[in-house]
């Protein structure tokens, strides 16, 4: 008790006081008369050495440092110093320094205000925060999963209308001046093009029929390529080269789309590999850390609570499974390997039948087009394998013992096959009928002109045919299915329907479902320009109809899923979607012969053979300049210096983990020693590059 009055006793004078000080005062005439700015550091180091420590905590920084004081880890007397001192030093600043500082203040204060204003306006924030608390993190992050992909095909629309359709829009009705594309002459009898169904008497199914397949009148509007026929357009000066913004259009928005999940993919790498790197330290963060005490709601208190407790049942869970996998014998190991190995063979029986199916319904459909059921019948079967091959996945993965984790990865990864080889196989057997050629008529054009005249419409109305049907089975089991169960479930008095239960809500089987219909919307929107409209509003459609089913027909989960990876698995199964949609659309750009009847490309053989044509008109320097771009001497020296700097970036990632490991390993000591009483470690942590 004598040492804590001593230190009372003789506590350090008030800041106020050490600015009166002589010495401070001459150092302040001196850094005056000398015109520059010292760091003030320094000087309050002179005056005490309390206001010294405190500012070495604070770390480096000016006198009127920008940055906010509730960002520094002090406590309210030592930041009420530390305001003293940042309002008496900034008076001795020169007027271009004041003038920086007061600015950068007020632009920091100008976007921290945006950033709240623009959280009012954020899509579904109440509604996914509130399933967030009732359900949990997992079933939070595939609604926060399925609002990312409403604004990504908002974003492809918009490029698609403004440089694709809107120009050949305002072309077609006399708004500006521009041309056509000429057709072949030598090939006349490729030019044929008769849309089906658009003459004579129609009754009203067929107009039903039309929307729900893409033919008829819906055949050459600008939902579909063979609508642009547009060769250029002039604004004023200025010539608009419609088949080169096509092109260029179609790799601009799979860029975007690459380059956006891959941002997205990293920042839940990163939340990802903080979570799961101690468990220890994660409980004692929702413990201890977990409550955001600006919460004043009730409801708000509510929702926080539940997902507080659900993260904490999902780490128990998946500690209780590592438990009970670290106490397995070697019997029980081989006794599940070999249950895993012959289930994994029945999982490529089941995708082996898939796959055949929807070659023969594809033949199938092709060989009898002008059949009403011929035309539906590789959208049936590709959607009942959708619906079947996943229902078989999670009846098998339960006898698998797995984690909750690696079950939704593993259950993702076998339908993520079935789903978008599915798609992969239709467009095989297409191209395989597009490419037959039996004469040589059919030779010298190509491709089956007499079946296909304009293949890339026909390929565009299968993806618009998937993408409608998959909508309307999703609506379907939820209004025909859930519903009923949930009725029957909660009236019915029968064991039967009690012992069926309520549903819950299967992650996989929901993220698959948008991951396929994501995948044909980056396939299909080179043959149907505007599938991306017609996929956000699916989704946004989507979301109400899972958000009502999950509150009036769910019960959560028994086996809880974590937020963290599976945002991040997420976004990977996604990047495996957008990759495998780049091998068809790249093949049909470079090695299938564009169509001589319709759309921008008849005046080249493929449609990528416009870059090569618009090339030829560059200067000769600039032609020169891409030409060593695309060639081996500049392609393997750019090899070598991406691979260089990777490895950098790999050197220094392990650095930094060295060092976090080493600042954990000093945290531990420190504890340690004030809990024998010890001296702490003298060790500068701050020098350290974190």
């Amino acid at each position: 008790m004598s040492v804590f009055l001593l230190d009372s006793q003789y506590a350090a004078p008030t800041v106020a006081f050490l600015q009166e000080l002589p010495s401070y005062q001459s150092m302040l005439r001196r850094r005056t008369s000398a015109g520059g700015l010292r760091d003030y550091r320094s000087l309050a180091r002179t005056a005490s050495g309390e206001t010294s420590s405190l500012l070495e905590r604070v770390g480096p920084g000016s006198p009127g440092s920008a940055q906010p004081l509730r960002e520094y880890a002090l406590t309210i007397a030592e930041k009420r110093r530390l305001r003293e001192i940042q309002v008496a030093n900034i008076r001795y600043l020169s007027g271009w320094h004041q003038w920086r500082q007061i600015s950068s203040k007020s632009w920091k204060k100008i976007v921290e205000d945006t950033r709240e204003l623009s959280s009012y306006f954020e899509l579904w924030g109440h509604d996914i925060r509130s399933i967030e608390g009732k359900f949990g993190t997992g079933i939070q992050s595939y609604f926060s999963f399925l609002r990312f992909l409403v604004i990504l095909n908002v974003v492809i629309f918009l490029l698609v209308f403004t440089f694709i359709t809107l120009p050949s829009a305002f072309y077609k009705h006399g708004t500006v001046n521009g041309s056509y594309v000429q057709l072949p002459l030598k090939k006349h009898h490729c030019t044929v093009y008769v849309v089906s169904g658009t003459k004579g008497l129609i009754y009203f199914y067929s107009y039903v029929i039309d929307l729900l397949t893409g033919t008829g009148f819906l055949e050459m509007t600008s939902l579909f390529y063979g609508y642009y026929t547009v060769d250029t357009i002039y604004f004023g000066f200025l010539k608009y080269h419609v088949p080169l913004a096509y092109l260029l259009t179609t790799l601009g928005y799979l860029s975007l789309s690459f380059l956006w999940i891959v941002k997205r993919s990293v920042d839940g790498f990163k939340q990802s590999l903080v979570r799961n790197d101690d468990q220890f330290q994660s409980y004692c963060n929702k413990i201890f850390a977990g409550w955001d005490f600006c919460i004043t709601d009730v409801n708000a208190a509510r929702l926080k609570h539940s997902s507080l407790h659900y993260e904490l049942k999902t780490d128990l869970e998946e500690e209780r499974l590592r438990q009970k996998v670290a106490e397995r014998t070697t019997r029980e190991k081989i006794r599940i390997y070999c249950l895993r190995i012959f289930l994994n063979c029945i999982v490529l029986a089941v995708l082996s039948a898939c796959f055949y199916s929807i070659y023969r319904a594809t033949v199938y459909s092709q060989e009898n087009i002008s059949n009403v059921s011929g035309m539906y019948l590789p959208s049936m079967v590709i959607t009942m394998a959708n619906f079947i091959a996943p229902l078989i996945f999670s009846v098998l993965i339960k006898f698998e013992d797995y984690s909750p984790a690696f079950e939704i990865r593993l259950t993702l990864m076998r339908c993520v096959f079935v789903r978008l080889a599915n798609i992969g196989v239709l467009l095989f057997s297409l191209w395989t009928r597009i490419r037959s050629c039996t004469n040589a008529k059919c030779m010298a054009c190509g491709y089956n002109y007499q079946l296909y005249p304009c293949w890339e419409s026909r390929v565009g109305q299968e993806m618009y045919k998937l993408m409608i049907f998959d909508f309307i089975i999703i609506f379907a089991i939820t209004v025909f299915i859930d519903f009923p169960r949930k009725l029957m479930v909660t009236y019915c008095s029968y064991k039967a329907f009690r012992w069926c239960g309520l549903q819950e809500f299967a992650i996989p089987d929901n993220v698959l479902e948008i991951v396929y219909g994501q995948t044909i919307c980056w396939i299909g929107t080179f043959y149907c320009p505007l599938l991306p409209a017609i996929a956000a509003v699916k989704y946004f459609v989507v979301f109400y109809i899972k958000k009502i089913s999950l509150m009036h027909t769910c019960k959560p989960s028994t086996r809880p899923f974590r937020a963290s990876s599976s945002n991040f698995f997420f976004l990977v199964v996604l990047l495996i979607g957008l990759i495998l949609a780049f091998i068809p659309l790249g093949l049909s750009m470079t090695h299938i012969p564009s169509s001589k009847a319709c759309g921008p490309f008849v005046n080249v053989n493929r449609s990528w053979d416009v870059i090569e044509h618009t090339a030829h008109h560059f200067p000769p320097v600039l032609q020169k300049v891409l030409n060593g771009i695309v060639s081996e001497a500049f392609a393997v020296p750019f090899f070598m210096v991406v691979c260089l700097i990777m490895f950098y970036f790999i050197a220094l990632a392990g650095a930094h983990k060295r060092v976090v490991n080493q600042l954990r390993e000093q945290l531990v000591m420190v504890s340690l020693n004030q809990m024998f009483h010890l001296p702490s470690p003298n060790t500068a942590c701050t020098s350290y590059p974190v």
